[in-house]
């Protein structure tokens, strides 16, 4: 069986994530595995370049991507049988389906999918075959008939196909068995020498004598004359003739088109919808590049393992990654307002009103009395700084800025030349189109009856905040993010401590005027003073809503 990993547990952040939520699952899960190694830093979307100047500063490798975390075919315990070539017999074929107690063998070559055999396409194929030169048609060589038989070629090029003629049992008398016999036809006797010769000179293309480990000399000669090739076999004749339409190869009859087969990342919903349409009781399995892996079934499926989440940095179900739904939350850390993830249990579930994840995370360290190493005390510091704005932000509170501090000398940095520095790096967007750069750090909120989604961009470059409003203003004249009612862009100066907004949406020039006490223009103004999403925007914003 394929083995699942039954106790991994995935510690992951917010769509489109920040310094803080990808900081955080790598310090949170680093904790975690003080006491037991199972737990994932994962990420739910691509690494912003603020957030690579840290991981590369402090050495640390950035978290895999996953785009949803629902239940996949990877995650179920589908059967290991292994792919088998097409050239070989059905009756090699059913013993191994025998062998691996199995109905349905896939036939591979260099690694991928070519065909799949049954054991209702063997039997189809043996019982109901009606062609007389059906080897022929099989393609059927002499080896295949070798291995079938338990035979031994005494003359003959094993890998010689067999000629279009029929079988024949040659157990009559020789005058008719001379006129039953016809060119290429395939012989089988036994140690009668006058009905071997007979069968010779009609023009067999193959002798199969049977009961005997060898023949005469004079056979063997007349044979090698008239090119037949000679097998003998301790087989008996009633056998050899019931074995011998075995001998075709499973490539002839294996079912080569419209093959149904599942990635290991489907989604089990799909691998549930896909069965119901058919009678189809095994399927194969391939990976992203198209190899073999396995066989899946029904019953497979009935006890999948949920994934298991350790969310950060969040709470809201319009942020968190695709197929939260379907997963098992086992724990949740977070700085924000608590928001609508529905858990199945109780769940251990730690908020508080702090600037930054990062900072709770690190009073966890010192709670659980574990010594926090210098590539960890960069990422928390980074966090912290990046989320506070470098202690500007309102959100901030004095522990922020204790544990930044006290993990900045950790870390063996200093506190502000890092910040700008940091800051800097994200604040490099010319090469980013206007859709990346809205969605570098976007979360989808909902707010009453209206689902708002709200960007920002943190810079300390005017120049670039200036082109980037610039663009933004024309990209979303003609933009809305799907599902959303209101998109608000926030482009926010760190050293001047504002923020300018473009709001787009039916009632967003309403919203943004009533949340934030500005009249717009085009779709934009400036907020000097706001520069938290958190603290600032999306609480007025939830004011706002109840006026209009």
């Amino acid at each position: 069986m394929h083995n699942v990993p039954t106790d991994e547990v995935f510690v992951i952040g917010h769509k489109n994530p920040d310094t803080d939520s990808i900081c955080s699952a790598i310090a949170y899960a680093h904790l975690k595995n003080q006491h037991e190694n199972k737990y994932i830093p994962k990420r739910a979307g691509n690494i912003n370049k603020e957030t690579q100047f840290v991981l590369d500063y402090f050495g640390v490798q950035a978290p895999a991507l996953v785009s949803n975390v629902n239940v996949q075919v990877k995650d179920i315990a589908y059967r290991i049988v292994d792919g088998v070539s097409g050239d070989i017999t059905m009756k090699r074929a059913f013993e191994i389906m025998q062998d691996n107690d199995a109905t349905t063998l896939p036939v591979v070559n260099n690694g991928k999918i070519k065909g799949i055999i049954t054991v209702g396409d063997i039997a189809e194929a043996y019982m109901l075959e009606k062609d007389d030169n059906s080897l022929f048609i099989a393609a059927t060589r002499f080896s295949h008939i070798i291995d079938t038989i338990n035979g031994e070629l005494v003359y003959g090029d094993a890998d010689e196909y067999v000629k279009d003629g029929r079988v024949i049992v040659g157990a009559a008398q020789v005058d008719i068995l001379e006129r039953h016999v016809k060119e290429n036809d395939i012989v089988i006797v036994s140690d009668r020498v006058e009905a071997q010769l007979a069968a010779i000179n009609c023009g067999a293309s193959m002798l199969i004598v049977c009961l005997v480990n060898s023949i005469s000399d004079v056979v063997l000669e007349f044979a090698k004359n008239k090119g037949c090739a000679v097998v003998v076999t301790p087989t008996d004749t009633y056998a050899v003739a019931r074995l011998i339409g075995q001998s075709m190869p499973i490539g002839f009859f294996m079912i080569r088109d419209r093959i149904m087969t599942f990635y290991e990342d489907d989604d089990i919903d799909t691998l549930k919808t896909t069965m119901a349409k058919t009678r189809v009781r095994y399927f194969p399995v391939t990976d992203g590049y198209g190899n073999y892996k396995g066989l899946v079934s029904r019953r497979n499926y009935i006890n999948a393992r949920k994934k298991q989440l350790i969310l950060v940095d969040h709470n809201e179900r319009t942020q968190s990654v695709d197929g939260v739904e379907n997963a098992e939350i086992l724990e949740i850390i977070d700085h924000h307002r608590i928001a609508n993830i529905e858990t199945m249990n109780p769940v251990y579930f730690r908020n508080q009103p702090l600037g930054c994840t990062a900072t709770i995370i690190y009073q966890m360290y010192k709670e659980q009395n574990v010594k926090i190493d210098k590539p960890i005390a960069g990422l928390l510091c980074a966090a912290i700084l990046s989320d506070t704005l470098a202690f500007k932000s309102p959100t901030c509170t004095f522990i922020d800025e204790a544990a930044a501090k006290e993990l900045a000398r950790l870390a063996e940095i200093d506190i502000y030349e890092f910040a700008m520095e940091m800051f800097d790096a994200g604040s490099n967007l010319k090469d980013k189109t206007m859709d990346e750069i809205l969605h570098q750090d976007f979360k989808k909120f909902d707010i009453g009856d209206m689902v708002v989604a709200v960007g920002q961009i943190n810079s300390v470059n005017e120049k670039e905040i200036d082109r980037i409003r610039n663009g933004m203003r024309e990209f979303l004249g003609g933009y809305m993010e799907p599902g959303c009612d209101v998109v608000l862009f926030a482009m926010t100066n760190i050293l001047q401590e504002g923020s300018g907004i473009i709001c787009v949406g039916e009632n967003a020039q309403e919203l943004c005027s009533k949340a934030f006490d500005v009249q717009l223009e085009d779709s934009y103004a400036y907020l000097p003073g706001v520069v938290s999403r958190k603290k600032q925007i999306v609480p007025a914003l939830v004011k706002a809503t109840h006026q209009i």
